[in-house]
């Protein structure tokens, strides 16, 4: 008999012969730092004072709703006094179907992330044509082609730039959206000697979601709550990890979806519009579930509470800063940036945590943040800002 040694054996099964083991390659590059290299905000013109609100909402439901009276202290506790809206206050006063609501959401919105999106990149120096990519962020109306095609026909945005449109993540949109568009500047510059730069764009008109004939609960509380309005982030994957002296950066990035949560928060698909859906029990579930979730996102990273300096929070309403507040141990009205935004523009889901982060960047960031906001899913959004 024939006697092969193990590598003979090998070819004649057929079988290749293994060479040497190759020399390990040089480890993957790090991704590039990505820095805050602006962010600008916007409002529609029509202001929406808080006790003019609550007369339009008492003559309205008065008939429908014998208990409105029980209802309408929740404007005076909601902790707004003023709130921005696309049209005036005399349109909720009548029923619109979903066809003019959806074509007001369309021309406002783009009117408004052309408007944020100029003055961030004036903050900067740039012209459109710098930007690498789009992330563009919304869940109160639906567009298609997408809110940032139909923005390039506006602005003179390169024909090349990278797109990605959000949809859906409602309040937590504002936090989500940001880590989405760090995560695609660092991908897009790989390979870039000059980087890449991305603009997170982010508009809600929650206002259109009121509905006129509709007299539930939570319909009356939404109209408390919410306000209009878009705002815009440039971000910049630095070449060579360098930046800018007294830039933020942006660190790690995380979510949490709790389970059975499905009916927290979000919209319903009526016949006329968007049915506002959200629990009383948001504040309770923040005081139980909030604080492990954080604590699992810190220590993954090798963080904990006491390694952040400040909080950047999306202010749903007082009871949820108030809820926050206790769970990140801070006095009440230690959350002072939120409750500011709170009180001047009311709650603009995605677009609101990126009011309070514009207020706290225009009075110096120092230090190491997070940042927070809560939306359908029910979901926790988080994401570090080093300054």
């Amino acid at each position: 008999m024939l006697d092969l040694d193990a590598p003979a054996q090998r070819r004649a099964a057929g079988e290749s012969t293994p060479g040497p083991a190759p020399a390990p390659g040089p480890a993957p590059a790090a991704p590039p730092p990505v820095m805050l290299g602006g962010v600008a905000t916007a409002a529609p013109r029509h202001l929406l004072r808080q006790e003019d609100v609550v007369r339009r909402v008492r003559a309205l439901f008065g008939e429908r709703r014998l208990d409105i009276e029980r209802l309408l202290p929740a404007f005076g506790n909601a902790g707004i006094e003023t709130r921005h809206s696309c049209v005036p206050i005399e349109w909720y006063l009548e029923p619109s179907d979903w066809k003019t609501r959806n074509a007001l959401f369309i021309d406002n919105a783009i009117d408004l992330l052309a408007e944020a999106a100029e003055a961030c990149l004036a903050q900067a120096g740039l012209s459109c044509d710098a930007i690498d990519g789009l992330v563009t962020v919304s869940t109160t109306g639906i567009a298609t082609p997408s809110l940032d095609a139909r923005l390039m026909e506006r602005l003179a945005f390169r024909r090349d730039v990278a797109r990605l449109p959000v949809f859906g993540l409602g309040c937590a949109g504002g936090v989500l959206g940001l880590s989405r568009a760090a995560a695609l500047a660092q991908s897009l510059a790989v390979g870039r000697k000059d980087g890449a730069k991305v603009l997170c764009l982010v508009v809600e008109l929650c206002g259109l979601t009121f509905r006129a004939n509709d007299p539930s609960k939570s319909n009356v509380i939404a109209a408390a709550l919410f306000g209009d309005g878009a705002a815009a982030v440039l971000l910049e994957a630095a070449p060579d990890g360098k930046m800018a002296a007294g830039s933020a950066k942006l660190g790690p990035a995380g979510e949490y979806t709790w389970p059975q949560s499905l009916d927290v928060m979000g919209w319903e698909m009526e016949n006329d519009g968007l049915g506002v859906l959200f629990s009383r029990d948001i504040p309770a579930h923040i005081h139980e579930r909030m604080g492990p979730a954080v604590d699992t996102f810190l220590g993954r990273h090798g963080l904990s509470r006491d390694a952040i300096d400040g909080y950047i929070c999306h202010p749903g309403g007082a009871k949820v800063i108030g809820a926050l507040e206790e769970v990140f141990g801070l006095p009440e009205g230690g959350l002072s940036a939120a409750r500011g935004v709170l009180r001047d523009y009311g709650n603009m889901s995605a677009v609101t945590v990126l009011f309070v982060l514009e207020r706290l960047h225009k009075a110096g960031l120092k230090g190491r943040y997070l940042m927070t906001a809560l939306g359908p899913g029910f979901t926790a959004g988080f994401q570090i800002l080093e300054a």
